[in-house]
This record gives C-alpha cells, sequence and structure tokens, in this order.
C-alpha cells in the first residue's frame, strides 16, 4: 500500500486513543459522540482494506477505558459488554436479517427500550444487600464505587424479597442526572464562576468517579436498571419485570414487538417526545427477546450479536472538504459554500454546508481538502463547525475569496461594519433570478408551475427581468417555448391570475426584503395594517415594531427609499390587490406558538399557516410569554429554552389533533 492510507490510519489512531482517555477515564471528551463514531467508522472501513495495518483493539476488543488508579478494580464475573449500533431503518432491518441467518431461524420477539446516555454500572447484591457497585472500566476490569453509588437515592441498598432468586445476582444499569437539575447544576457553576459541564452524561460520570462519596452526594444523580446477571429467565421482558419487583426504576416505555417494522414504527415515534424526556437518549436498544436464541447467538469482539443500539440520525459527523465555492444570494450577498463528500446527518444526505464569510474561514482556520465537522441540527441549516487539524497531511490549501463577482464578474464590495462581500452590479443576473424564485415560491405568492426552472427558461428567453413582469405574461409568449404547449401556457397564465390578490404578510415576504423573513413579515404586517402605509413608515417608526430591531428597521427602510424599488411596487400594485390578512377566531386565539425541529406530516410553512388559521400568533423564537412550542424530530435549541420557561410542548400529532379535532 501506498504511505497517505497508512499515515491516515496512523492518525486516526492516535486520536481516537485520545478521545477515549478523555472520555472513559477522564470524563470530559473534547468531541461529540457523533464525531467519535463518525472517526471509529473511518477507521472501520480502513480496516477493511488494510487489516493488518489497523490495531484491531480499537475496532473491537476494547469496551471502555482503562480503570483508574485511584480506585480499588473489580474483575467483572460477565464482562460488560458494547453494542454494536444502526442509525437508519434500512440498517436495522440488514441487522434482523443478518442475525436471522445466523441464528438459521426467525429472531421471534424483539424487545425494545430506551438507551439512557449515562455512565454504564454493575451492583452485586448478596441476600438482597448491595455489596459492592462498579463501573464498567474496560468491560473485563473496572472500578469499585460502591460508597458514591450508595448516595443514589434510587439505588437499593437492600431489595424486595422475591424468593425464586439466586442468593447472589447483579443487577445492571444507567447512572444518569436529570436535565432540568443538570441545568440547575450548570446555573449554580456559572454564578460561582466555575467551569460548566458539557453534558448530563459528562456530569455523571465525574461524579461517581469522586474520591470523597460527599461530593457525589452533592450531585442530583439517578439509576434505571435494565439488566441482570446471574438471574435465568426465558425473556429479556422478565427481566425487566423482576427488576420491578426488586424495587429498581426501569424504563417504562419499553415494549416488545413481533416484528422489525413495528420497532422501526415505535423508533420513529420516539423521535416527537424525546426532547420531552426528563433524561437523555440517544437511540433505542432492540433485544431478541428469547433468552436462549440471545446466548445461542454469542458475542463478536465486544458485541452481543443478539442486541443494537438503534440509534437516530447524528446531529454532527465528519467528512472530507472537497472545494469550497462561493454562491450569490438574491440580496447580492456573496456567501462562500463547502463542497463535501455526502454525509447522513439528522435525516438528510448533506453534500454543501455554508461558511458564512471569509472571516468565520479564517477564524476557524479551514482549508480546501481539511476533514471536517458537519452539523445539521434539525431545520438549522448545514454549518462546518471546524477541521480536525490533528488529520492534516500537508496537502490542504488556503482559500482565497474572489475579488470580482463569480456570476456577472463586476466588482465586489464589503461594507465597514459588515462580514459579507456583496457585488456592486445591482442588475446582476445571478441575484435577480433567485430574486424572481423566491417571489413565486410557496410561502411566498405560492404561483403554482412556476417553479424555479421554469423563471430561469422564462429569464433566459426575456420574458421576464423583474417580478412584475411575471403579471404582464400572456399565453402567446409562452406556447412555443422548450416544453411548453398550449395547455401548459394555459395553466402557468390562469396560476398567475389566481394570485393577483395576496394578503399583506405574504406580499412583504415576497418582495425579497434583507433581514425579512416570514414571522417579520407578519409583525410589520399586524403593526402597520397597509401596504401604503408600510412604504411611507420612516426608520422610527419601524424600529417600535415587535421583533424588529435596528439592522432589520434600517433594511426596511432602506428598501422601501430606494427608487428603483419604488417604481416596481407602483408597478406591481397596478396588477397585484393587497389585502391585509384578518385575525381568526379559533382554539388557539390568543396563544404565542413556535415550531421547531422536522415535521413528518406537514411543511414548517404549512404547519404555521394552520396556526395562523386557528387564530395563533406564530413566531420564530421562544421566550417566557411563549405559550405552546411544537416540536418535531430533532429539534434546536428552541426545545431546550421551552423547558427552561416552563412553556407546554406539543409532538406534531397532539398540534393536529387540538386544531383539527
Amino acid at each position: 500500500m501506498n504511505t497517505a492510507p497508512q499515515e491516515r490510519i496512523k492518525k486516526l489512531e492516535e486520536l481516537i486513543r485520545r478521545f477515549n482517555a478523555e472520555y472513559y477515564e477522564n470524563d470530559n471528551p473534547s468531541v461529540s459522540d457523533a464525531v467519535y463514531d463518525s472517526l471509529r467508522s473511518e477507521l472501520r472501513r480502513l480496516a477493511a482494506q488494510y487489516p493488518k495495518s489497523v490495531d484491531q483493539d480499537l475496532l473491537g476488543k476494547q469496551v471502555g477505558g482503562a480503570p483508574l488508579e485511584k480506585f480499588k478494580k473489580v474483575e467483572h464475573k460477565e464482562p460488560m459488554l458494547s453494542l454494536d449500533d444502526v442509525k437508519t431503518p434500512a440498517e436495522f432491518n440488514a441487522w434482523e436479517e443478518r442475525t436471522a441467518k445466523l441464528l438459521k431461524d426467525s429472531l421471534g420477539e424483539l424487545y425494545a427500550e430506551l438507551k439512557v446516555d449515562g455512565l454504564a454500572i454493575t451492583l452485586l447484591y448478596r441476600s438482597g444487600i448491595l455489596v459492592r457497585g462498579a463501573t464498567r472500566g474496560n468491560g473485563t476490569v473496572g472500578e469499585d464505587v460502591t460508597r458514591n453509588l450508595l448516595t443514589i437515592q434510587s439505588v437499593p441498598l437492600q431489595l424486595n424479597k422475591i424468593k425464586v432468586l439466586p442468593d447472589e445476582f447483579e443487577v445492571r444499569g444507567e447512572v444518569y442526572m436529570p436535565i432540568s437539575e443538570f441545568q440547575k447544576m450548570n446555573e449554580e457553576r456559572a454564578k460561582e464562576g466555575l467551569p460548566l459541564f458539557a453534558n448530563p452524561r459528562n456530569a455523571s460520570a465525574g461524579a461517581v468517579r469522586q474520591l470523597d462519596p460527599r461530593l457525589t452526594a452533592q450531585r442530583p444523580l439517578a439509576f434505571m436498571a435494565y439488566g441482570l446477571r446471574g438471574v435465568k429467565t426465558s425473556t429479556h421482558q422478565q427481566e425487566h419485570a423482576l427488576l420491578d419487583k426488586l424495587g429498581f426504576v426501569t424504563d417504562r416505555r419499553a415494549k416488545s414487538f413481533q416484528n422489525p417494522e413495528a420497532v422501526v414504527k415505535y423508533w420513529e415515534g420516539l423521535l416527537t417526545v424525546r426532547q420531552n424526556l426528563a433524561f437523555q437518549v440517544d437511540g433505542v436498544v432492540v433485544t431478541i427477546n428469547d433468552r436462549n436464541k440471545y446466548e445461542k447467538l454469542g458475542t463478536i469482539g465486544n458485541n452481543p450479536r443478539g442486541a443494537v443500539a438503534f440509534k437516530w440520525a447524528a446531529e454532527e459527523s465528519t467528512t472530507k472538504l472537497h472545494d469550497i465555492t462561493v454562491q450569490v444570494g438574491r440580496t447580492g450577498t456573496l456567501t462562500p459554500v463547502a463542497e463535501l463528500e455526502p454525509v447522513h446527518l439528522a435525516g438528510t444526505t448533506v453534500k454543501r454546508a455554508t461558511l458564512h464569510n471569509e472571516d468565520e474561514i479564517k477564524r476557524k482556520d479551514i482549508k480546501i481538502g481539511d476533514t471536517v465537522i458537519v452539523r445539521k441540527a434539525g431545520d438549522i441549516i448545514p454549518e462546518v463547525v471546524g477541521p480536525v487539524k490533528e488529520l492534516r497531511s500537508g496537502a490542504e490549501r488556503a482559500f482565497h475569496f474572489p475579488r470580482l463577482c463569480p456570476i456577472c464578474n463586476s466588482p465586489i464590495s464589503r461594507q465597514a461594519g459588515e462580514a459579507a462581500y456583496r457585488c456592486t452590479n445591482k442588475q446582476c443576473y445571478g441575484s435577480t433570478l433567485l430574486q424572481l424564485r423566491h417571489f413565486t415560491s410557496r410561502a411566498a405568492m405560492d404561483i403554482v408551475g412556476l417553479g424555479p426552472k421554469v423563471i430561469d427558461a422564462f429569464y433566459d428567453a426575456g420574458l421576464i427581468r423583474d417580478t412584475a413582469d411575471i403579471f404582464s405574461l400572456k399565453e402567446e409568449n409562452v406556447v412555443g417555448l422548450e416544453r411548453f404547449g398550449e395547455l401548459s401556457a394555459s395553466n402557468i397564465i390562469r396560476a398567475i391570475k389566481e394570485r393577483q390578490k395576496v394578503t399583506l404578510p405574504r406580499f412583504i415576504y415576497a418582495l425579497g426584503i434583507r433581514h425579512v423573513g416570514v414571522e417579520t413579515a407578519q409583525a410589520l404586517a399586524g403593526h402597520f395594517g397597509s401596504l401604503q402605509k408600510l412604504r411611507q413608515a420612516k426608520l422610527d417608526e419601524l424600529q417600535k415594531v415587535a421583533d424588529v430591531g435596528p439592522v432589520v428597521a434600517s433594511s426596511v427602510a432602506e428598501y422601501f427609499q430606494n427608487p428603483a424599488h419604488q417604481n416596481l411596487l407602483d408597478r406591481l400594485q397596478k396588477f397585484v390587490t393587497v389585502v391585509q390578512q384578518e385575525k381568526v377566531a379559533g382554539r388557539l386565539s390568543g396563544q404565542s406558538i413556535v415550531f421547531t425541529g422536522t415535521l413528518e406530516t406537514l411543511t414548517r410553512g404549512e404547519a404555521q399557516e394552520l396556526a395562523r388559521a386557528n387564530g395563533a400568533d406564530v413566531n420564530d423564537s421562544v421566550s417566557r410569554s411563549t405559550d405552546l412550542v411544537v416540536v418535531g424530530a430533532n429539534p434546536g435549541s428552541k426545545a431546550d429554552k421551552a423547558r427552561q420557561f416552563g412553556v407546554k410542548t406539543l409532538s406534531e400529532y397532539e398540534f393536529r389533533e387540538l386544531v383539527e379535532s
């Protein structure tokens, strides 16, 4: 093999060893689990090509970190194994099919339970009394942390008596910190000027591994049991039932399922409620319920074949940055874009991600050819968090921002106090096309059939140069263009005429004013009541509008004071009647509502329209005055703020049931 893969393998191994020590031994990881998993997956792929060049212990045998010297070592009677993971229904189904072939039988019932993100612990009981508690350690040898575990209220010191159980057995589970308690603890640490914990898992692990139990007792820890060792049962479900009777807290959402399809539906359904749980989870553990079948399958490396961690799509990952291109937005802003090796994030495949501006690229020290961390949380657009500098080979190269517009070749400029460059050519056809596409889009004028490809075709044919030209189109202009016959031309013109009456919020948004999104357009429409009043508004009047700050107010004022825009608006108003959207009475009248995350049955715009149709005020940010937050899959920080402020949250199903019942 050539030296490039060998160098890559060496760098990956060094990183993974460092991250293992940070996570398992120091309880202070510098990267997310998703980034760690991504780098480990890359090493696994390289190991398949070059098996003799990779340290196999990093991929299969190693479960955790070395036990710390400050604690007495405990050798586990049965190894504390880790789980292989899958992240899509297709991967889960492949695991089921592969396992059934090995078993030469159907898997039968599957038992699914939440995968709590905490610290794995084993508890040894004799005659119903807790005699020892230990960490997982490296899977074979752990640390004796009994004194610290005695401070956790949900770790029973004495069990309820069940005659059928042996005198000695082990209980396994996770020590975790409830999210609300974690937030309170970090708030207190911030007041005292102490460093904050990155997440509840780190805080839990650090607390359990304190030398002084009094320090452990100060942290609000909890324990959830998931397994028994040294007790014979017919099914994994029976283990849970016994744990309940013994007095342990177990997962109340755990269920048995007859087939993999039902497990997938369960896994998908939990996506909408996971943010409302009291503790952090990163997926579902699926186990073959029949213990005989489970044990017959055995293990591969440090993973039992009869169970799998069915995780939700990661919001962060690593991938290769192949190039940086520059796109021109509808307001003439030049934005550098990362062209990436495709990576699956938060349920979608990401090939491109914003780099924001030149300053961000320099600040993060991003180079073409880097391995980079990419993040996509819920409805947030993908972004490059930064490079993994330790994996650089020396072939990476710096990016230099262009000095001419890549669309029209005009000079670009950057105003004082701004990070973005803009094309100086106000007629730049790149921004003009994007403005035309925006104007006709679903959330704006919503002209059916007038999508990006049709807009581009009309522009190329010289039929339209601005948004007012759209309403001057006639059938005879369109017939004869490639892919347009009489029927399609007639449909397009009819769709345009149907949108010659539009509500004020839609019209404001359609204008494409910089910084004005759907919610700001609603706020402006509600405050001024008519397009004429908005056109005449002064800067100080605009700053009085709720949720409109100085930057947005200046942008709106500048737009309406521009003579070219005034001329365009005069022409548009010859064709378009703009009406104020009347307040409607409904189930949500007077309620302030915010949406976050990806919805399954509605687009974000459709959900907002449905809320407004029921009398709600739709907002973009969560505050103490917010009444409801609708939480979809992979929500962002809005869900966290809702919990922080005590705002009621609904799943998409509950929201639809509320407004449609």
